[in-house]
Order: C-alpha cells, then sequence, then structure tokens
C-alpha cells in the first residue's frame, strides 16, 4: 500500500506533536509527542513520552494520545481518526494504531532500532489483520530527527 503525501493539516498537527515532545524532556522521558485529530481536524488527544515520569511501560506518546482521544469521543473506535507522532511507532503502539480503528497514520522521524511501520517491522500494513490505516511518513523528519538526536547526543555525552 502506497504512502500517501502530507497535507498542510498534517504539517500543523506534527508542529503539536513537536511541542508535545519538547514537554516530555522537562520529566526526562525521550522527546516523542503525539495528537489526535478527529475526522473534522479537531485534536482529541494529545500524548507525549510518560514512561520515566509515571514508571509505566505503556507511557509512549501513542498510546497517552489513543487513550485520551477515546475518553473525549466516548468510544475506543477512532474510525475516520488521524495519528500524528513525532517518531515511527514501534510494535506495541502500531498494533493500538491498528486496534483503535485509526485511518491515518502520520509520522516524522524513522526508528531504525524499534520501527514498526516500515523499518523493522510493518504491522499497519500487514494484510492478515482486519484494519490498515493509510500512512504518510516524514512529515517535519528534519525536525523529530534533531530533537532525538539531541536528546540521546546529551545522554551519551
Amino acid at each position: 500500500m502506497p504512502s500517501m503525501q502530507a497535507s498542510d493539516a498534517h504539517v500543523a498537527a506534527m508542529r503539536l506533536a513537536l511541542t508535545e515532545a519538547r514537554e516530555a524532556l522537562a520529566t526526562g522521558d525521550v522527546p516523542v509527542g503525539a495528537v489526535v485529530l478527529d475526522a473534522d481536524g479537531r485534536v482529541v488527544g494529545r500524548g507525549r513520552n510518560t514512561r520515566e515520569r509515571d514508571l509505566d511501560p505503556t507511557g509512549h506518546a501513542e498510546v497517552v494520545a489513543l487513550r485520551e482521544a477515546a475518553r473525549e469521543l466516548g468510544t475506543w473506535r477512532l474510525d475516520g481518526c488521524t495519528l500524528v507522532v513525532t517518531l515511527e511507532p514501534c510494535t506495541m503502539c502500531a498494533g493500538a494504531v491498528v486496534g483503535s480503528r485509526v485511518a491515518t497514520l502520520v509520522f516524522g522521524a524513522w526508528d531504525d532500532k524499534a520501527g514498526a511501520v516500515g523499518s523493522l517491522w510493518d504491522v499497519v500494513r500487514d494484510r492478515r489483520l482486519n484494519h490498515r490505516p493509510e500512512v504518510v511518513p516524514d512529515v517535519l523528519a528534519v525536525e523529530s530527527t534533531a530533537l532525538l538526536r539531541d536528546f540521546f547526543g546529551d545522554l551519551r555525552g
């Protein structure tokens, strides 16, 4: 399944996700941010990595944003929604995208160590699964990659 092209709305939403990612830095979490847009383009969920802050291994930005969107919309079925995240989702998050029925997945940086949307695996396009979202990669990839590179560069000092 070929990737879609990024729209102005995708770029604007990625800027919001980057803001969320920067907020994760305050708690020592890896700077990954996410937002969920409903079918009308309204932000219904926001998330940032919270694993360190909450001592929660599932505290990935995507999961946090999907949970908030489900509460906001009153349903776990996020049909018609778009998840925008600064980093290619891992297997857990790609599974959450499929399970929540998100229509479109937009991401910035590729993750060659844990990515599950084309880097190591391609969970969201697996034809054996009952749902396959459209994928829009590389949206503000330079900014997303730089934020992560700076974070890990500072850690390695």
